[in-house]
């Protein structure tokens, strides 16, 4: 009798258990579905479309280039990129970090304040989630329009709101729509563009997918999230998802950040 309760227990943990498994597993399927996990796709859509409006054969600044990947838009442009070369991909071990990082195939390794490239240069700059990464952020712009000549383009993507990363080159969590509107009028651009990127809602579930990666991080917990709270994360996304099929402008509030195109006066 004993023995076949103990069989009857050990039996009915193992389906409990296989069963808790299969749901954790099939959630996180299912998250993968309804998480917002369009940010980079969407910037890098846009970045591309506006880089191949630009004529054959402007000449381009990739301003903060890091690793180049945005020069696979520029083959019709003369491709320029500058960096300023110290990251190695560890950084500090603070935040998030990239793990590697190659610069060996930048044209120019300066500050980005001063740049050793002559007045009215190029005919178009851009500047690609590198604005927070920058000590002086507005001498970089003061910067961008030396270089430019007068109908020049100047392309800009940076964070709205940023957890802490590649630290410790990291010295804003974002910007809104009012420091692009400020400063680049004050420093003679007129803006052409100035598209928000994602929403309220789309921003608080991206940071949903960081949930079990931060908790392995940074709490004791072998298991950090139960077959139930997997779920309960699915219904909350899902949730986000259905109120940002319906936004009606919570970008102004918080979004990814925005996608910028300004043209020097």
């Amino acid at each position: 009798m004993g023995v076949n309760c103990n069989a009857d227990v050990l039996r009915e943990t193992s389906q409990a258990y296989v069963g808790q498994f299969w749901l954790r597993k099939r959630v996180k399927a299912l998250l993968k579905k309804w998480y917002g996990t369009d940010n980079a796709q969407v910037r890098e859509a846009w970045i591309e479309k506006t880089l191949k409006e630009l004529p054959k054969g402007n000449r381009l600044l990739d301003a903060g280039a890091g690793e180049l990947q945005y020069k696979r838009f520029c083959g019709h442009l003369r491709y320029v990129s500058q960096d300023f070369g110290q990251y190695d991909g560890m950084g500090d071990g603070s935040g998030l970090q990239m793990g590697s990082w190659d610069n060996s195939q930048t044209n120019i390794i300066s500050d980005i304040i001063n740049i050793p490239e002559p007045d009215a240069s190029f005919d178009a700059i851009m500047c690609i989630e590198v604005l927070e990464h920058l000590p002086a952020p507005i001498e970089a712009l003061r910067e961008f329009c030396r270089l430019l000549h007068p109908g020049g383009v100047l392309i800009l993507t940076a964070p709205f709101a940023s957890l802490t990363h590649l630290a410790p080159y990291h010295f804003y969590s974002g910007f809104n729509r009012n420091f692009y509107i400020k400063w680049l009028d004050e420093l003679g651009f007129a803006i052409a563009e100035l598209v928000p990127n994602g929403n309220y809602f789309e921003f608080l579930r991206q940071e949903l997918t960081r949930v079990r990666a931060i908790g392995k991080r940074y709490t004791r917990k072998r298991r950090v999230l139960s077959a139930l709270e997997y779920l309960a994360l699915f219904v909350i996304a899902r949730a986000l998802k259905r109120l940002s099929s319906s936004d009606i402008g919570s970008d102004s509030l918080l979004c990814y950040g925005y996608m910028v195109k300004a043209i020097k006066i």
